[in-house]
């Protein structure tokens, strides 16, 4: 069974984040993103983005993710 903390460790591993946290059951997950390579992408891009770090993971291990994907800027202004 896949574990939030290797999720974010295939994540932290092939996408640069400036913060990053991903909490689940094991069955379904949720992550927030923060990227400057989200900077001028909508979010469909940033999504893809995401997939791609995760690669064949995201079809075989991984069967639900959603996601919250921000910009360093983006994150500031949401938290101040």
């Amino acid at each position: 069974m896949v574990t939030p903390q290797q999720i974010q460790d295939w994540i932290a591993a092939n996408l640069p984040c400036e913060f990053l946290k991903v909490v689940g059951d094991g069955h379904h997950f949720e992550a927030i993103i923060v990227s400057e390579e989200f900077a001028g992408k909508l979010s469909v891009a940033r999504h893809q983005r995401v997939y791609q770090a995760l690669g064949e993971r995201m079809r075989e291990e991984i069967h639900a993710l959603s996601m919250r994907t921000l910009t360093p800027a983006e994150w500031r202004a949401a938290n101040g």
